[in-house]
């Protein structure tokens, strides 16, 4: 029994000093995780360590935000040196590498235990990889002079005939304060079209193959909408794509391979982009311009065309012109002085869609008189770049023939005046005017059962109660089956179907987790805010969120977990989605729940 407590008292000696370890201040430094050398576009790991305390309570990143970080993933881990036991948790972030030269990165601000701590900054080299002659690498954009919030397509194009593996590509202006970015219709009849995600910009890169000069070749591109912030000369700097690149074959050991490819680190860099900007002038603006810049049409039709006054009449308003029509907003109808004197314009305004090349509005107006003889031009205002000055374009007048609702008088109702009374309605000739004579107009009353049962009016009684309730149904079931229900439900549901897939991702291969994380939350959005899921990009995400709740902070954490989650074939980084990332997907939709429903 002494020997019992002898063990006991001695484990509590090996004990104190780890104890004690853990009870002090913890150390906290930041690293990067680089076994290679780091080229241009090549993406690293960017680590926060917290050596001997708690895990992080909060973690600033506004000192690295330039560097657009995105969580991968955290860890833990355990070392014992003697008797002391020193428990590490890192939190991980990729960070895309800049231009050839050093990346200054200053210290972070991390919470830990209530205690402020600020991280050691780090410096990384980014190399310079070798040249070939077997890639080029295209960057141009459709204007080389614009307007401030004009819309513009850039374009960059590689071209390679060598078999290469891991490129990672660096974007200079994806990082600029000067632009907004966006996206843009993709052209058909490319042969492979995939997402990635370049310096946390998610693009649709599209790959196809050719011949150039006899050689099969890859030609592999993307394209942006860069919209300028400012006026004046920007130089946009040079796109680069580093890549490993067949050089030759090795012999091997092994019997069934005896040679595999030998690769080298190899990059190509475009030219730079001289933009000119211009500022919009003040002179000649319309009251109705609110920012289109470039080169707009509109067009608009009406049905039915012949209505009497208060029949609805739907009004389709298209605007098209521009490869660019996120900024197109609804036509302000009750603006319009002639046809809000002329027609009831209700509130409601249904969620326009993208057709043919064109933005599409949809909206219906009733007549308030018959004196209403068409529905009025509907105006757009832009600033029309070809010509350098405002334009207001406006759709043609649309013809309407109204007929004046009928007020039934006293000789209607007796039948001895014929007149329409509505369109589609007739006044009946014999009205309470006509008087019958004779035996036969005489009717048997005495009362049977079968009487009651076939009478008019005991058969309203008796079959009340069936049509009330044939009635409600038809209405409940209408109800149920409509469009505008189908969609109510779909918003009502978004979080509850969202959450519940994010629940499962921990049960499934590690590999699948990005997609399904990514999948999961873009589902909630397009459930959610009535939009096409297949079609949502991160950016889009946010710009939901943004516009519906006015909350930044989330709207952007939302944006950046979805990114990360992308496919990044081009930017790649080893990292795996853990329960930290479900749950904090969770915690946004819950959180975009409660903005909402204030």
């Amino acid at each position: 029994m002494k020997s019992f407590y002898l063990y006991i008292l001695l484990g509590l000696f090996v004990s104190l000093p780890a104890m004690a370890g853990s009870s002090g201040r913890a150390r906290v430094y930041a690293k990067v995780d680089a076994d290679t050398a780091i080229y241009p576009g090549d993406s690293f790991v960017y680590s926060i360590v917290v050596e001997g305390g708690a895990k992080p309570d909060k973690i600033d990143l506004s000192a690295i935000a330039r560097f657009n970080p995105r969580r991968t993933g955290s860890g833990t881990s355990m070392q014992t040196i003697g008797d002391r036991t020193t428990i590490s948790y890192s939190e991980n972030y990729a960070i895309a590498a800049g231009q050839v030269g050093t990346m200054q990165l200053p210290g972070v601000t991390v919470v830990v235990g209530g205690r402020t701590y600020t991280t050691n900054p780090v410096e990384v080299t980014v190399s310079k990889p070798g040249t070939t002659d077997r890639m080029t690498l295209e960057f141009t954009v459709s204007d080389t002079k614009c307007y401030v919030g004009q819309p513009i397509v850039m374009t960059v194009r590689w071209t390679v005939t060598a078999r290469v593996q891991g490129a990672a590509f660096a974007v200079p202006v994806f990082q600029s304060d000067d632009f907004y970015i966006e996206d843009v219709t993709q052209a058909a009849g490319a042969w492979a079209r995939e997402q990635a995600a370049i310096h946390g910009v998610p693009v649709t890169v599209t790959e196809d193959r050719r011949l150039i000069r006899g050689v099969e070749a890859a030609v592999i591109s993307f394209t942006k909408v860069l919209i300028p912030k400012r006026a004046g000369r920007i130089t946009l700097d040079p796109v680069s794509v580093a890549v490993n690149m067949a050089v030759g074959r090795v012999r091997t050991n092994d019997f069934f391979n005896p040679y595999q490819m030998k690769y080298e680190r190899v990059s190509v860099q475009s030219n730079p982009v001289e933009l000119d900007v211009l500022p919009l002038p003040e002179e000649g603006k319309p009251d109705q311009f609110y920012g289109l810049v470039g080169s707009y049409t509109i067009s608009a039709s009406a049905t039915p065309t012949e209505v009497s006054v208060g029949d609805p009449i739907t009004l389709t308003i298209r605007i098209g012109g521009n490869p660019y029509l996120k900024p197109v907003q609804w036509p302000a109808l009750e603006r319009i002085p002639d046809l809000a004197a002329g027609f009831k314009i209700p509130a409601e305004q249904a969620s326009p869609v993208i057709e043919s090349g064109d933005k599409v509005f949809t909206q219906t107006i009733r007549a308030n008189s018959d004196t209403v003889i068409e529905v009025p031009p509907i105006p757009l205002a832009y600033f029309d770049t070809r010509k350098g000055e405002y334009a207001v374009a406006k759709t043609y007048p649309i013809p309407l023939a109204v007929a004046p609702t009928k007020v039934l008088t006293n000789a209607d109702v007796e039948g001895t005046s014929f007149t329409p009374a509505n369109r589609g309605v007739e006044a009946i000739r014999k009205g309470l005017s006509a008087n019958y004579y004779g035996p036969e107009v005489l009717v048997n009353q005495r009362f049977t059962l079968a009487s009651a049962i076939t009478h008019p009016v005991y058969a309203a009684i008796w079959s009340l109660p069936l049509i009330v309730l044939a009635a409600s149904s038809a209405v409940k079931l209408a109800r149920r089956t409509s469009p505008e229900s189908l969609a109510r439900k779909r918003r009502g549901q978004a979080a509850g179907v969202a959450v519940g897939q994010l629940k499962k991702i921990d049960s499934v291969d590690p590999a699948q987790r990005h997609e399904l994380l990514s999948d999961a939350m873009k589902g909630y959005i397009g459930d959610r805010f009535d939009r096409v899921t297949a079609s949502l990009t991160a950016d889009e995400c946010h710009h939901a969120i943004l516009e519906s709740t006015g909350e930044a902070e989330i709207a952007g954490a939302y944006r950046d977990l979805v990114a990360a989650c992308e496919t990044a074939h081009y930017a790649s980084v080893d990292a795996e989605i853990d329960s930290d990332e479900t749950r904090r997907a969770v915690e946004l939709i819950h959180d975009v729940e409660k903005r909402l429903r204030k």
